[in-house]
């Protein structure tokens, strides 16, 4: 019997950037947490990260334009819009490089 032995490494793709983005901007709210429905983005950006979400990418975009127009009126910091401009074109290169 053998062991699958444990990887050393990763290979870094446009989808660990995406991850990591969603996560800059978690991370961005959590730390900027009070401004005006700053609870709804935590709620919508969990649900972007999820596994449903992920094994379905084309789902994504939808819920980063309900994440951004709840950061517009919310008058949300400009670090968080910095993150969701930049989760904004990892997601378009993400989309472009996967086939239909």
């Amino acid at each position: 019997m053998s062991f699958i032995t444990v990887p050393t490494g990763y290979e870094k793709t446009a989808i660990s950037d995406l991850q990591g983005s969603w996560a800059n901007l978690r991370n961005s709210v959590v730390e900027n947490f009070g401004f005006p429905d700053s609870d709804k983005l935590i709620f919508h950006i969990d649900e972007a990260m999820s596994w449903e979400i992920v094994r379905n990418l084309k789902q994504m975009p939808p819920l980063l334009l309900i994440i951004k127009n709840i950061c517009i009126q919310g008058n949300a910091p400009e670090n968080v819009i910095e993150n969701i401009r930049e989760l904004e074109e990892i997601l378009n290169e993400v989309l472009s490089e996967i086939p239909n």
